[in-house]
């Protein structure tokens, strides 16, 4: 974590080659993710695309969304959170490849 505060935290992540975040989606928060380095294949309500180095995107409050690296180096985002309550059992996993849902 880079920054955390009550309304709001910032995030650096790294996603390697082949991994990716589970389908999931909060009542609480909205997220907004900038790929700092590498590609990354989002998909939000069903929807798929891709993000390059200094492309972003927003996910809205309660959209269903993942993150994906399709590429062969690391994927590195910066993701903030922001909403009314950002604690971690506002994340609701739908699908899952690591078996937490």
């Amino acid at each position: 974590m880079v920054v955390q505060t009550p309304r709001f935290n910032v995030n650096r992540i790294t996603v390697k080659p082949g991994g990716a975040f589970s389908m999931q989606m909060h009542h609480h928060r909205a997220e907004h993710w900038v790929i700092l380095a590498g590609t990354g294949q989002v998909t939000v309500n069903g929807k798929q695309f891709l993000l390059t180095e200094n492309q972003s995107t927003f996910i809205p409050i309660g959209a269903e969304h993942s993150l994906e690296n399709p590429g062969r180096i690391p994927l590195e985002v910066l993701e903030i959170q922001s909403g009314s309550y950002l604690g971690e059992d506002d994340i609701i996993r739908i699908k899952d490849q690591y078996g937490r849902c």
